[in-house]
């Protein structure tokens, strides 16, 4: 189910046109500072995922190594060196998501989804990945889905949000 792509990203000319833009933010010989952005850029043209070819682009786009890319991407939990789901949930488990249950999240999601941490549901449509402090400490257990928070979860809260993921992929649709 997974849209699988090990190649570079097709880009067209406003896509172009839109990393030159962006590489300008930065100081001349200074373009390695466009990494990041960048990097999150060609993550979400190419399904929300990094594959190799596609870091490989970013390091030639960039005039820089590709071990350069490589050390950045692993290094951060926000960029996916696999492919994910359609929904990809990040859980925080650092000290008070922990403390208020954030491993209990973690189990119900696993038994909901049929999944272990860092895998996707059969159907392509959710990714578990565990992420360190999101930044939300007073309102554990939290993930984070997309842009959006969501906080004070519990198993019902969990499944209104599981529900309403399909149901909003179904619209998409």
């Amino acid at each position: 189910m997974l849209n699988i792509k090990e190649t570079p990203v097709e880009l067209n000319t406003e896509q172009l046109q839109k990393i030159a833009e962006m590489i300008t933010h930065y100081p001349e010989g200074k373009q390695k500072s466009a990494l990041l952005p960048l990097l999150h850029y060609l993550q979400d043209l190419n399904n929300n995922w990094l594959s190799t070819p596609v870091m490989n682009q970013v390091a030639d786009i960039l005039g820089i190594t590709p071990i350069e890319v490589y050390e950045v991407a692993t290094f951060y939990s926000m960029y996916n060196l696999k492919p994910v789901g359609k929904y990809l949930l990040e859980v925080c488990r650092t000290g008070p998501c922990m403390i208020e249950g954030a491993e209990k999240i973690v189990k119900y999601l696993e038994q909901k989804l049929h999944i272990k941490e860092g895998e996707t549901s059969s159907d392509g449509m959710f990714t578990l990945k565990c992420v360190e402090c999101l930044g939300a400490c007073g309102y554990a257990p939290m993930m984070q889905v997309g842009e959006y928070y969501y906080e004070h979860l519990n198993e019902e809260r969990i499944d209104t949000l599981l529900h309403d993921f399909r149901m909003k992929a179904l619209s998409d649709n």
